[in-house]
């Protein structure tokens, strides 16, 4: 009885000496928890939800220039002036190369001669017609005299129109040796050296104009009907981490026998910095309306491999979720997996990684 009593006694005062520690630990975790709550409660959070968006097709494509043109030579000589290289900017009319123009000075020279020479000719024949006329209309010649001569002075005639056009075609020649920019824009590449000798059809230099360029792209024939409803399309230049909407999509009338695809061009609104021919680009063209489960762009979180999202509970705890995404359209992503319809989102990854880590987010 005695050791029974005694027993209870310990056992009593046990209890009475671990019950402060215990309430100092409840306090302890109230003191962090509510806190945490708070924290959580300050993050800027967002809904997962089920929206109508655009229906995207995507597709990659290139930038291509509209205006792009490859100026070659039209005479033979040698080059003596090359003014710019890849990547200068030209000037619409300015002298780009120049060749060696005494050949074709020296053809000038004597097509201009042929024509001083058809021009004293064409004066003796006249003036030998009027004389013959003079004498047959006083019976001093015959007619065949006179028909000899208006025939010498039409002959005459005909060979200064020839030395005329001869002499314009040297001169036109002649200006061949100075090659200028058909427009203003920038030069892609330079296929000449100084002192290297062309020849008629050789390139000299490739120019485009940067302010007018368009995104090329070819898409299956299954797509074709989709696109002839005149839907939005929108280019996307991942570099540049910018996205516009086109101006205009040209379908053009043709198809590759050997890919089935048919080539797009997308007009772009206006000139976009970084941009040029050749540079990757993606093409989202809508081609409908569809219900999707989709969250905002800014609450999806990459990390290396892992794509995900800081889910938001309603005791204010903070979970991060990894997700499969669909489509993007209108700043909305598409969750394929890892979040449901009703949950919510936090909007500032940053700060949800914060309250994650018991921080308290300024």
């Amino acid at each position: 009885m005695w050791k029974s009593d005694l027993h209870h006694g310990v056992r009593a005062a046990a209890a009475v000496c671990w019950l402060p520690m215990l309430i100092r630990l409840l306090v302890l975790f109230l003191m962090l928890a509510v806190p945490h709550v708070r924290a959580a409660e300050s993050l800027a959070t967002a809904p997962v939800e089920y929206r109508d968006v655009d229906e995207v097709f995507t597709v990659d494509g290139s930038v291509e220039a509209v205006r792009q043109a490859t100026v070659a030579a039209q005479i033979s000589g040698r080059v003596v002036e090359v003014k710019f290289d890849a990547g200068d900017r030209v000037n619409k009319g300015e002298v780009i190369v120049r060749i060696d123009e005494r050949e074709v000075g020296d053809a000038a020279a004597s097509a201009q001669a042929q024509l001083a020479q058809a021009q004293a000719t064409l004066t003796n024949a006249k003036a030998t017609y009027e004389r013959t006329r003079q004498l047959f209309d006083q019976k001093f010649v015959s007619q065949a005299a006179l028909d000899n001569a208006f025939a010498d002075y039409r002959a005459a005639q005909a060979q200064l129109e020839a030395a005329a056009a001869n002499a314009s075609r040297a001169a036109t020649v002649k200006g061949f040796a100075t090659v200028t920019a058909p427009y203003s824009g920038v030069v892609a590449a330079r296929h000449v050296e100084l002192g290297e000798t062309v020849t008629p059809g050789k390139p000299l230099m490739t120019g485009f104009d940067p302010r007018d360029l368009r995104v090329v792209t070819d898409i299956p024939q299954f797509r074709v009907a989709a696109l002839r409803r005149d839907l939005p399309a929108h280019v996307e230049f991942t570099q540049l981490k910018q996205k516009v909407g086109a101006s205009s999509v040209t379908l053009l009338p043709t198809a590759d026998g050997r890919t089935h695809t048919t080539r797009v061009r997308v007009g772009l609104p206006h000139y976009i910095e970084g941009t040029y021919p050749g540079m990757y680009a993606r093409v989202h063209f809508s081609v409908g309306r569809t219900r999707r489960l989709v969250v905002p762009a800014t609450a999806i979180v990459r990390r290396t491999e892992v794509t995900g999202a800081y889910a938001v509970a309603g005791d204010g705890s903070v979970q991060f979720r990894q997700v499969r995404l669909g489509t993007a359209a209108d700043d909305l992503v598409e969750v394929l997996a890892g979040l449901k319809a009703g949950e919510r989102v936090a909007l500032d990854p940053a700060k949800a990684v914060m309250v994650l880590r018991g921080v308290q987010p300024q």
